[in-house]
């Protein structure tokens, strides 16, 4: 595993596939350094994702994708070994179902084959890179027009081209209202504890001239009461099929918050987030982390002598505090029935 310095191009990439070896700009370090990660195995690509220097549940899967390409590259002559890799892939973030869902297709891609061959598999990598690239700028149309002119948005924690493969999910959304001056006033959540609103989206939104200001966790009140919100627009790390979605911790009390001030909230993600497979938000597993992160966070190298935490990294937001949905298969409103797969988007 190696370091680079410098970001290559000038659109944002966070993960670049070539010659058989995985390439991740270090999400941890943003906005002071731009260094990028070299994966050649398959437990280095685990292990980033664990780590968070990937993260994002479509680049989650994205990445997931290249791993398992990788670990072909080391084990494609033994399934079992293959498999075992796999495996060790899909734990490395277990809520976020991109994950799950691009292991899944890399194995019917494998079957198929009769093998994991690694050109083979790399071929199906990509291909669910570029449907990403794509779903994103469906959901950039769809989503931005639901906004009205003059409005203003707060986005919670990081939901860009840094998050997934294209220009992002709700970031994408934001970027396209603002493009067609439909957007006044953007608000970037600061997003407790690794602050990636703070940090990645504010990195992003500067890189796009988009103007922008910060606004800390407990502000989210205040700014709403203030009127000068109108939506408020996240990502989705899952969605059950009765609409519960599964986000950033914080989530779930923005939504509450925007339903008693009046302000609408969107959701957006592409339909391989969408699991028909679980029922409700109470199906979904919460990845706990270190409680050390909060002490890191508040610039502690260590948990303090006889404190604790408790540090999930998501919540539930219920169905009923979500106006809309959007996928790239377009606009879902409530109630939602995601039952089935092909409900959403033809199954690929």
């Amino acid at each position: 595993m190696t370091t680079h310095s410098s970001m290559p191009g000038h659109d944002i990439q966070a993960i670049i596939f070539e010659r058989g070896v995985l390439r991740l700009l270090d999400q941890r370090l943003l906005p002071a350094r731009t260094d990028w990660l070299t994966l050649d195995r398959s437990d280095e690509v685990a292990r980033a994702i664990a780590d968070l220097v990937v993260r994002g549940a479509p680049a989650i899967g994205i990445a997931a994708a290249y791993g398992a390409v990788i670990a072909a590259a080391q084990d494609g002559d033994d399934p079992e070994a293959w498999e075992r890799r796999l495996e060790q892939l899909e734990q490395a973030r277990p809520t976020a179902v991109n994950l799950a869902w691009a292991l899944a297709r890399m194995r019917r891609a494998a079957k198929r084959h009769g093998s994991p061959d690694p050109t083979m598999l790399e071929a199906e990598a990509r291909g669910i890179h570029a449907e990403d690239v794509a779903a994103n700028q469906a959901m950039a149309a769809a989503g931005s027009a639901c906004i009205d002119a003059g409005s203003g948005v707060l986005t919670h924690c990081n939901t860009g081209a840094l998050a997934t493969g294209g220009i992002g999910t709700a970031l994408g959304v934001v970027a396209a209202a603002y493009r067609a001056g439909k957007i006044r006033r953007i608000f970037a959540g600061e997003t407790r504890p690794w602050l990636q609103g703070a940090r990645l989206t504010a990195w992003e939104l500067a890189r796009m001239d988009m103007p922008f200001k910060v606004v800390i966790e407990g502000a989210a009140a205040a700014l709403m009461a203030s009127g000068q919100v109108q939506w408020v627009i996240t990502g989705a790390d899952r969605i059950a099929a009765n609409g519960d979605v599964a986000n950033k911790i914080g989530t779930c009390s923005l939504a509450v918050i925007a339903r008693h001030y009046g302000v609408r909230v969107m959701v957006v993600a592409p339909s391989s987030t969408v699991d028909p497979d679980t029922p409700s938000g109470q199906d979904i597993a919460i990845e706990q982390r270190d409680p050390g992160e909060i002490w890191r966070a508040a610039g502690l190298d260590h948990t303090p002598p006889g404190f604790d935490a408790w540090n999930p990294v998501f919540d539930i937001t219920p169905a009923t505090l979500v106006d809309c949905i959007v996928t790239e298969a377009g606009v879902h409103h409530p109630p939602y029935r995601f039952a089935a797969r092909d409900s959403i988007i033809g199954t690929p």
